[in-house]
């Protein structure tokens, strides 16, 4: 058979490699793959030190995970989210083959699946080589997977269309020697407007797209950037590093803030180590001279990426616009959606459906349960792309979003999406709820997060308030905020409780996390709970919410106007009760478990 030639950029319709064809994939890729079975061979063979290897597979995007041996993750970049239909496909077939027969989108616009085997690695890796994807830098020290809002290029709202600046970064710093080996993980985000949907207000440099007037009383088209910006057991909101930075000095700043970062991250402890704590140890003002002292110098340097990213002036970034005849969807946390309609498919298109756009074309969510996908909603995705002539994105809230739809392809598309079990009106609902994978395969976490989630939507529907519009609910298994609970408007994170001499799960609760309009709100914390009593308190705030807010009214709004967190958590106080153990042993044992709760916790390979 004749060879294939196989691109990195992912973004091109491909042919999927058949049995007996030549895989000829992207150089850089395909070095990242010898290199790893090499290093992978001197590893089985006793030859490279358990610390160096591991080290080596997390730069490579291999995670170790809680049941140990040859049992790791695999975590796949989807820079921006931007996913083709080839690539869905070779994801369906692997986590079929190699993993066991879904994968997990995470809140960073990853997909990773679990239970590989170690030295199966290479194998997969050549698999997703041969589509253009890559785990290079998707764990690790290093410059983690470029967000991207959703969005990016279809929504009426946007300032800049940032898919080809988010592009181009990844392009440019995946790989970059300086940030082979910083301090710690670096991590970078884009959004399209101040609605924020790329969630740049908690990263270390976040891009947003705004304008200013100028002199001459042009309007120019621009970034604010922001850093030093972190969730995790200390949350730090991110700082503008100026109010505006030109086009073509992006790239440039980007690259600033990493030097910094490279040259002054706490490398002897790692617990201090990210952003956020340079700031904290040198102040912001020091922190940015250094940073816009670097912008200055980079000129000099041999790899100077000022200007525009000749990707930009190929693709383009002009926004999508907003047609002036069609009412635009409004997007962003706090949105309130009211579900309409009598027939399932009206209640699909009113809850699921973005327009607006001058194109014109419109975007529909295809609903992940708990961020999982299966093998065989991975080929209906990329059948979909193929039938309809459509892009596919992955959303940080761990679902994906159809775009350049016409309206008389959605009928048709809701039947595809219900034969796939995607058609659930979920997105910007409470039932759809974020969860890290949690103490089902994270050595940090202490508890099964993904089974508090599902048990979460299961209450919520059984009281009617699966639908409810403008909620948030994240979870993650530990306080490390893989999950993202701390910019949830309910927030849970997994800690160990003692009742009755016994250990049992347990979680914190948090409310009123809210990122949006270049602002962040931290969760407050509110009590205390038994895993099993957290539903039913989630479901309590919910209806409180429903029953006390007026029209319109945001969740963190209602909630600093009845009291805060405290006093919303003095009506909880019935569901922290632990019953005797020979009473109640379910609370004694967390979710998707048969025995005794125990809070295991193993060496820090930190997921996020």
């Amino acid at each position: 058979m004749s060879p294939l030639t196989i691109t990195s950029d992912g973004t091109q319709p491909l042919t999927l490699p058949q049995p007996g064809d030549e895989l000829v994939i992207d150089p850089a890729i395909r070095a990242d793959i010898d290199k790893f079975q090499t290093m992978l061979d001197g590893y089985l063979a006793g030859d490279i030190d358990e610390d160096v290897f591991r080290v080596f597979r997390l730069t490579n995007g291999i995670y170790g995970q809680r049941q140990g041996g040859e049992n790791h993750m695999v975590r796949v970049r989807i820079p921006y989210g931007a996913v083709s239909a080839d690539q869905l496909d070779t994801l369906g077939r692997v986590v079929e083959q190699y993993s066991r027969g879904w994968g997990h989108i995470t809140t960073r616009q990853n997909i990773q699946f679990h239970y590989a085997q170690l030295r199966q690695i290479p194998e997969i890796l050549e698999q997703l080589g041969a589509v253009g994807m890559t785990s290079r830098e998707a764990c690790g020290d290093t410059v983690r997977n470029v967000q991207g809002c959703h969005l990016a290029g279809a929504c009426p709202f946007e300032v800049i269309d940032i898919s080809a600046w988010a592009e181009a970064t990844n392009e440019y710093l995946l790989r970059n020697p300086i940030g082979q080996r910083l301090a710690r993980k670096f991590k970078i985000n884009f959004s399209g407007c101040e609605t924020d949907c790329g969630q740049a207000m908690f990263n270390d440099a976040g891009v947003i797209a705004v304008t200013r007037t100028r002199e001459d009383g042009r309007v120019e088209a621009g970034f604010r950037v922001f850093i030093a910006g972190g969730l995790g057991a200390s949350p730090h909101p991110a700082l503008a590093l100026e109010d505006f930075t030109a086009r073509e000095d992006l790239l440039p700043t980007v690259e600033a803030i990493l030097r910094v970062f490279e040259q002054t991250g706490n490398r002897d402890n790692k617990l201090r180590a990210r952003m956020k704590w340079v700031v904290d140890e040198l102040g912001f003002e020091e922190t940015q001279r250094r940073i816009l002292n670097q912008r200055r110098l980079l000129p000099a340097s041999a790899t100077w990426p000022g200007g525009i990213p000749q990707i930009v002036l190929e693709r383009g970034d002009e926004p999508a616009g907003r047609d002036a005849t069609v009412e635009a969807t409004p997007v962003g946390q706090g949105v309130s959606v009211a579900i309409g309609g009598s027939s399932p498919y009206a209640r699909w298109d009113r809850a699921n459906v973005v327009r607006g756009l001058a194109k014109p074309t419109v975007s529909a969510y295809a609903w992940c349960a708990l961020g999982d996908v299966t093998g065989e909603q991975f080929r209906g995705l990329a059948s979909i792309i193929r039938e309809f002539g459509v892009e596919v994105r992955v959303s940080n809230r761990q679902n994906f979003i159809i775009r350049g739809l016409t309206e008389d392809q959605l009928p048709t598309l809701y039947e595809r999406l219900v034969a796939l079990d995607m058609a659930q009106p979920g997105a910007e609902l409470s039932r759809d709820v974020v969860s890290c994978p949690g103490a089902d395969t994270c050595g940090l976490a202490v508890t099964q997060s993904r089974g508090l989630a599902e048990a979460i939507g299961e209450a919520l529907e059984e009281e009617g308030l699966a639908e409810v519009g403008g909620v948030r609910i994240n979870i993650s298994g530990c306080m490390n905020s893989c999950g993202q609970h701390h910019v949830a408007d309910i927030g849970f994170f997994g800690i160990e409780r003692r009742a009755h001499g016994q250990s049992a799960p347990g979680y914190q609760m948090l409310l009123g996390g809210y990122v949006g309009q270049q602002q962040i709100h931290f969760g407050d914390k509110a009590l205390r709970l038994p895993a099993k009593s957290a539903p039913h308190a989630a479901a309590a705030v919910l209806r409180r919410f429903v029953a006390e807010r007026v029209a319109g009214e945001a969740f963190r709004t209602w909630m600093d106007r009845v009291g805060g967190a405290r006093e919303i958590a003095k009506g909880l106080k019935e569901f922290d009760v632990f019953p005797a153990p020979e009473d109640n042993p379910d609370f004694y044992i967390d979710y998707a478990e048969t025995g005794p709760y125990v809070a295991e916790v193993g060496q820090s390979e930190c997921a996020t």
